[in-house]
């Protein structure tokens, strides 16, 4: 769980504060802060104005946040998946790049202290955050960061937030484009294995995968969804639960490459041929996907360009070149792309009973 802001600095007046005080945005603040032009006369006077009044020093990054060549953005992350933080950091590494931004990345446990991130941001005279997947819509943080007057990007946020920017793809269809390529191959008992119920990109590929059923004339089994946690070891548990199922599955969609990767270990430890016996799908399309065998059909979502996309939405805002008009929502495409792991159904002899 994040812990809260220590009472000192709870009572220290931020760029949040001044923006309320004026009845302003925290980039219209910075951008007075920084002398910018894009602001009115009137609105200057109310924001100096209430600076003034709550007696507010302004941070590095309120200071930098209108625009300059040194731009300093951080990756925070908190991601079970290295496959998929891998693929993040080296589209993030990439576009910083050539587009001149000193990046730092900075881990967040579930239990570290929120304000000694902050303080570190402080510190580091930080721009910008890249918020990846599950931070990208924890409250405490997109709050703390808003606080400080710093510009943030989500990433993969399955339903994105109106008033924070964000970069992904549509859960919703890439779950229902995959399930219905199974349905297409002729499956009709479908297991499907749900990611971190904390994150709503779980919450709309699984209603992607009930759409598809549904579209499809197929009534759902609720013995065949399993809850994981987009972990390798969340899925190995699923995996056993739905295929302890009365009526197994002939093929089981996981809502990530690591639990599709745990459920194929899971499939050979108890003799099943991938794909004759059991046909395995995954979400992301990370290495792990072409690591194993068989390697994965799976949906590519498209990780590093996200993250490239997101570095140069991220960078815009704070250089002041972002088209204006209200938050951006970029939607990327997503791939299913078609491997080894799935097969058309096969039936297989029932088990009888014997000494």
């Amino acid at each position: 769980m994040i812990k809260p802001r220590s009472r000192s600095q709870r009572n220290a007046p931020t760029i949040a504060d001044v923006a309320s005080h004026a009845g302003v945005s925290p980039m219209t603040v910075s951008r007075v802060i920084n002398e910018g032009s894009m602001v009115r006369a009137s609105t200057r006077e109310k924001v100096e104005a209430a600076i003034a009044a709550l007696n507010y020093a302004p941070s590095a990054a309120a200071r930098q946040l209108a625009g300059g060549d040194d731009t300093r953005i951080a990756l925070v992350y908190s991601n079970p998946s290295s496959a998929y933080l891998s693929e993040f950091l080296m589209g993030s590494l990439d576009r910083a790049g050539s587009l001149n931004v000193t990046l730092t990345v900075e881990r967040f446990d579930e239990d570290a202290d929120l304000a000694d991130l902050m303080a570190r941001m402080q510190r580091g005279r930080l721009n910008g955050v890249l918020l990846p997947p599950p931070l990208c819509e924890n409250e405490p943080m997109l709050a703390a960061l808003r606080k400080e007057g710093l510009a943030v990007v989500a990433v993969a946020a399955g339903v994105p937030r109106p008033d924070v920017a964000s970069v992904g793809i549509d859960d919703f269809h890439a779950a229902e484009s995959m399930t219905s390529h199974l349905i297409a191959l002729g499956h009709r008992r479908i297991g499907f294995i749900k990611g971190n119920p904390d994150q709503s990109a779980s919450e709309r590929r699984h209603k992607g995968y009930l759409s598809a059923l549904e579209q499809a004339g197929i009534s759902p089994d609720p013995s065949l969804v399993a809850q994981g946690y987009f972990t390798y070891r969340s899925g190995l548990e699923a995996a056993g639960t739905i295929l302890d199922a009365h009526d197994a599955p002939t093929a089981i969609f996981a809502s990530n490459d690591d639990m599709a990767a745990a459920t194929v270990a899971t499939a050979h430890a108890r003799q099943l041929d991938v794909p004759r016996d059991l046909t395995v799908c995954g979400f992301d399309d990370t290495p792990m996907a072409t690591t194993i065998w068989p390697e994965l059909t799976t949906i590519r979502q498209p990780i590093s360009e996200m993250a490239r996309a997101a570095m140069d939405l991220l960078a815009g805002t704070i250089r002041g070149k972002a088209a204006q008009g209200g938050v951006r929502h970029d939607q990327l495409d997503y791939t299913l792309i078609q491997r080894q792991s799935d097969a058309k159904p096969r039936r297989r002899a029932k088990k009888t009973g014997g000494l």
